[in-house]
C-alpha cells in the first residue's frame, strides 16, 4: 500500500461523500447524514483531516457570475525536459491567475493547463502577454471548452473502494 493510502471503511466513505455534497455540515448534520452518533462521527472526521484524506474546506465560486465566461485546454510541449526546466515552468504556471489547473502529463504534450477567462480578447491577451512569454515552450495547441459534462464534486465515492 502506497504511504499516503488509508483503509478506509464505509462510514469513512459516506462522510466524504456527505462532504463533498455540502462541505458546511455541522458534525450533528453530518452524523444524522451517514447514521452515526455525534461523536464517533466527530472522531472520524477529526482522523481524516489529520491524515490529509480531507485537506480543506473550500466554496464552490460560479465563475459566470464573477464575468469569467470561457474555458481553454492548452497543451504544452516544452523545448527541454530536465528538472530544473521542469520546476521552473511549474512555479511560473502557478503565479498566473488565469490557469486555475495544470498538470504535468504523458504523450505528446508535457503539461495540459485549464485556462479560465472572460471572453475570446481576454484569452488573446493571456496568450501573447502571459503564456508565450514564458521561454522554453515549444509547440502549444488550445482547445475551446463549449460547457462542462461532468465536474469533479459528484456526491459518492463508495465506487472506489471497489477497484
Amino acid at each position: 500500500m502506497n504511504s499516503t493510502e488509508y483503509t478506509l471503511d464505509a462510514f469513512d466513505y459516506k462522510i466524504l461523500s456527505a462532504l463533498r455534497n455540502n462541505g458546511r455540515l455541522t458534525v450533528a448534520q453530518l452524523a444524522e447524514t451517514i447514521g452515526l452518533s455525534s461523536s464517533p462521527c466527530w472522531t472520524r472526521l477529526k482522523r481524516l483531516e489529520s491524515l490529509k484524506v480531507i485537506e480543506g474546506y473550500t466554496a464552490t465560486i460560479n465563475r459566470k457570475a464573477l464575468g469569467i465566461h470561457e474555458l481553454f485546454f492548452i497543451e504544452i510541449t516544452l523545448e527541454r525536459h530536465d528538472d530544473e526546466t521542469l520546476e521552473k515552468f511549474s512555479e511560473i504556471l502557478a503565479d498566473i491567475p488565469e490557469i486555475i489547473e495544470a498538470h504535468l502529463v504523458t504523450g505528446e504534450y508535457d503539461y495540459l493547463v485549464k485556462v479560465a477567462v472572460k471572453n475570446a480578447e481576454h484569452y488573446e491577451r493571456f496568450l501573447r502577454k502571459k503564456l508565450y512569454s514564458i521561454d522554453g515552450i515549444r509547440h502549444t495547441r488550445s482547445i475551446f471548452a463549449l460547457r462542462p459534462l461532468k465536474v469533479e464534486n459528484s456526491t459518492e465515492l463508495t465506487h472506489f473502494n471497489e477497484i
